[in-house]
């Protein structure tokens, strides 16, 4: 077959991508029977995606929350390109690497805690699930195996597998599973009104309880929720003070996203266990990280081979992975990363100001800012993930070349650090005329 004849075969394989996409393939978080048609994707370069017939989208929730530099960042890519040309993969039981260990070493270094040991599975769901079996492991190893209660947020959401479910809020992500799901003392986020009671929550059932999960000062997907650091501060040190074990899920919050590099920063009680993964490699490789405290990985030492902690992936610390997140991490602790997010949140709130001057009041309501995320709620309708107002507005930006994804009637803005001040304009721009025009 010549030449020709092949460039035509491959032009209408493009052209027809969203149709065959369509015969075979199941999206995510997407109702299968109203699904739209997918947009074909061939690029994508900085903050932008590129659709194949020239059409370009400015990309502001940074592909769920994952590409914090961009997309294709020429550094991630030469490190990925020249890692796959020595060690694409290599079983992680019994053979080691120097990605991984470097890896390792780095991030110790740099996480908000006393952390001694880096677990590494493949994305953030396993990350909480890693976090959650050491924790009730370390009680069944000490001959504690009562301790088995967990604690965690309302509205929180720590993934799709059965454990990180069973610990997120209960909603529609989990409905059809919830007879399944092991049981949980539910709290409400911290606020002067409720601390107290949350307090005495967890003291009534500390002696049963093996651990604390949360999202520090942000939950995401349970719609972008903010809450106070002091008040999580007050109540990880109750939590500490009845000896359970805090695992604060850092999936979203770590490596810039809520201003400092972590969002344990701005918390002077430490976690006992940190989870990691979407922001961690770039956004360019699949990788989840669970750290943890000396005192957690001691009480795996032992001469009991039953109290090995059995788990682990068949990609565990892929070295081609391991790679992409020094790269990562190399750009996001330069100065120029830094800076770039303090730009960004410095333009949310003018975008913020604007929001509250230019529109007739009860357009929006709760706007808030956080780091490199500025969020608000349509006040026309109610709080609900299967609300179509978002949907909508999906819609319409796209046909302003802005793709935001917002979660039921809840918009926010999570764009890479990449982003320039001009294309921040954009965004705005397009978010106020379509607002204007549902008044």
């Amino acid at each position: 077959m010549n030449l020709a004849k092949l460039s035509i075969i491959f032009a209408c394989m493009n052209r027809n991508l969203s149709l065959r996409d369509r015969e075979v393939i199941w999206h995510p978080y997407t109702p299968q029977k109203s699904m739209p048609d997918p947009i074909p994707v061939i690029r994508g370069q900085g903050a932008w995606l590129h659709g194949e017939n020239g059409e370009k989208y400015l990309d502001c929730i940074s592909s769920w929350w994952v590409t914090i530099h961009g997309h294709a960042h020429p550094y991630i890519a030469e490190k990925i390109y020249k890692q796959a040309l020595e060690l694409e993969q290599v079983i992680f039981a019994g053979f080691t690497h120097e990605p991984a260990v470097t890896l390792a070493e780095r991030l110790l270094e740099v996480l908000p805690g006393n952390y001694s040991r880096i677990f590494y599975s493949d994305n953030g769901s396993t990350a909480v699930e890693v976090a959650i079996k050491m924790a009730i492991q370390f009680w069944w190893n000490k001959g504690q195996k009562h301790r088995r209660k967990i604690f965690a947020f309302n509205d929180a959401y720590h993934g799709d597998t059965f454990g990180a479910m069973s610990v997120s809020g209960r909603s529609v992500f989990t409905a059809a599973f919830d007879q399944y799901l092991f049981e949980v003392i539910f709290l409400d986020i911290p606020d002067a009104s409720n601390i107290e009671k949350n307090k005495a929550i967890i003291a009534e059932h500390a002696g049963e309880a093996a651990c604390f999960i949360y999202e520090p000062l942000l939950q995401g997907s349970g719609g972008m929720n903010i809450y106070s650091a002091d008040l999580m501060n007050d109540l990880l040190q109750h939590a500490k003070a009845n000896d359970i074990i805090c695992i604060s899920d850092e999936v979203l919050t770590g490596f810039g996203r809520t201003g400092k590099l972590f969002a344990g920063d701005n918390i002077a009680v430490k976690s006992d266990i940190i989870c990691l993964s979407k922001g961690l490699t770039g956004g360019t490789m699949a990788m989840g990280v669970t750290a943890c405290t000396n005192e957690i990985y001691e009480a795996f030492l032992s001469e009991d081979k039953k109290q090995t902690f059995f788990h682990g992936h068949s990609f565990t610390a892929n070295p081609i992975s391991c790679a992409a997140a020094l790269a990562s991490l190399d750009l996001v602790l330069k100065p120029e990363c830094t800076d770039a997010r303090e730009m960004i949140n410095e333009r949310h709130h003018g975008f913020a100001e604007e929001l509250r001057s230019v529109l007739p009041a009860g357009t929006v309501e709760n706007i808030r800012i956080l780091g490199t995320i500025i969020a608000f709620e349509l006040s026309t309708t109610d709080k609900n993930y299967l609300n179509q107002s978002g949907r909508s507005f999906t819609m319409q930006a796209l046909k302003h070349s802005v793709f935001m994804r917002p979660l039921g009637n809840t918009l926010y803005l999570m764009p890479p650090y990449c982003i320039t001040s001009d294309e921040l304009t954009l965004a705005y721009d397009v978010v106020l005329k379509i607002l204007r025009e549902q008044v």
